[in-house]
């Protein structure tokens, strides 16, 4: 039995669906939970996918009612666009310094309604559609943002830029805009810590050959989730960037600044191989009649129904795979389709092979605030600048520092179901460390 006294709280990092998962296990074990996300709304990168692998479940379907209860639950307390700035103490006692950043939008009164969104003069590039769609300099980030709040956009709104404007305020029924609104410290108690802060992907353009933002027909597999995902910015409809047409050949490229030295990084990003068959499947979904190509160098297939849903992608969908990483893409200036040229390392033959699209899938990376956050924590990252385990066997979420643990993509690639698992293996790692401590306190 575990007793729960009034600094039995868990502060945990990150929204994503580790995140979510982490806070969820926490507060229905009835630990007081605060989640802490820098961006205006939780739901990580799951939010901007499709549908998942291999089940071809839809991603929001299965994220949303995980979001809604985080919000809802009245054991944990959201704490979005906002920062973890200081961390000071030890397990059991940990004093953390978090910063709220101003929406310039009171949250106790926004009904989320969408007017001052919907009048906001204003557009600029969204940052959830990968800067494919618009926003406005008021918005909420996607349909099921949670919560539904909006947030003005200092950089670009009128108001903070040229003094003018104000329509948002005019129009709040609710009386909901405040533009007086100013940074708030605030400073938790915790007993543990939970990191789940997520990745991010390597930018294509150091692998100068593949033409990424040099050739428009040249998308990343995260533009490519966009594209293809109902929300997105041309509502579901899988289109060339260069002239709107929908694309008969699309080719993957497999491990973009994956297992390379000298440019990239010389891990393998785990992931890639499945979301990229996945992705092959929503083309010929769409246009059955299409051709897709996925160039890879080996297979990693390691999950539950990875290799039959590969094996079904080959025999149902005629997805074909080519063993051979291509050298070099050129663009017909003429047409904007594209010529890929690679050696078929099975027949042992350099082809060239002509596409109307290319989704390049990068690899996973460290998000660039973990160095910030493992100074203010004190705990270790690795060569690559996620954050590092103490054992990955013996205890894979646990840190150097006793009480505080990571889960998810933070500490290195892995797919969705593999960080559901870690998050639900912290949650158990900081109750057990809870109990200890109280009960060594308690001798």
């Amino acid at each position: 039995m575990i007793l729960l006294t009034e600094d039995s709280s868990v502060l945990v990092i990150g929204g994503g669906v580790a995140g979510i998962q982490a806070s969820l296990d926490l507060a229905d074990r009835g630990f007081r939970v605060y989640l802490v996300e820098e961006t205006p709304s939780i739901g990580g990168r799951m939010a901007q996918l499709d549908k998942t692998f291999p089940t071809l479940d839809c991603s929001i379907c299965i994220l949303a009612p995980k979001m809604i209860e985080c919000f809802r639950h009245p054991n944990i307390t959201l704490l979005t666009y906002s920062e973890v700035k200081d961390v000071s103490g030890s397990v059991g006692k940990f004093a953390v310094k978090i910063i709220r950043k101003p929406r310039f939008v009171d949250e106790t009164k926004c009904t989320g309604c969408g007017t001052c969104t919907q009048k906001c003069p204003v557009v600029e590039p969204s940052e959830f559609d990968v800067l494919l769609g618009d926003r406005k300099a008021i918005y909420m980030p996607f349909p099921q943002a949670v919560p539904r709040i909006a947030t003005i956009d200092k950089d670009n709104c009128l108001y903070f830029t040229r003094a003018v404007c104000k329509i948002c305020q005019k129009l709040c029924q609710a009386d909901a805009v405040d533009f007086e609104q100013k940074p708030q410290e605030i400073t938790l108690n915790v007993s543990a810590i939970i990191v789940a802060t997520g990745f991010d992907l390597l930018n294509p353009s150091v692998i100068n050959e593949y033409g990424y933002q040099r050739y428009k027909n040249v998308i990343t597999s995260l533009e490519f989730e966009r594209l293809a995902n109902a929300s997105g910015p041309t509502g579901g409809h899988v289109t060339r960037l260069s002239d709107g047409r929908i694309p008969d050949k699309v080719a993957f490229i497999q491990c973009v600044g994956s297992r390379g030295l000298g440019r990239g990084v010389s891990y393998c990003s785990s992931a890639c191989c499945m979301y990229a068959t996945k992705e092959a499947i929503l083309i010929k979904e769409h246009e059955p009649d299409s051709e897709v190509f996925i160039f890879y160098i080996d297979l990693r297939a390691s999950g539950k129904g990875f290799q039959d849903f590969i094996d079904r992608a080959k025999e149902n969908w005629g997805i074909q795979y080519i063993r051979g990483r291509p050298g070099e893409i050129l663009e017909d200036p003429r047409t904007k389709d594209l010529i890929i040229f690679c050696e078929h390392t099975v027949s042992r033959e350099v082809r060239e092979l002509r596409v109307d699209m290319v989704v390049l899938c990068p690899a996973f990376v460290p998000k660039e605030s973990n160095k910030k956050l493992s100074e203010n924590l004190k705990i270790r990252l690795d060569e690559y600048g996620f954050f590092k385990n103490e054992d990955s066997m013996l205890a894979p979420v646990d840190t150097n520092v006793p009480g505080v643990f990571i889960c998810g993509c933070c500490q290195g690639p892995k797919d969705i179901p593999e960080s559901v698992a870690e998050a639900s293996g912290a949650a158990a790692r900081a109750v057990e460390v809870i109990a200890l401590t109280a009960r060594k306190e308690a001798q």
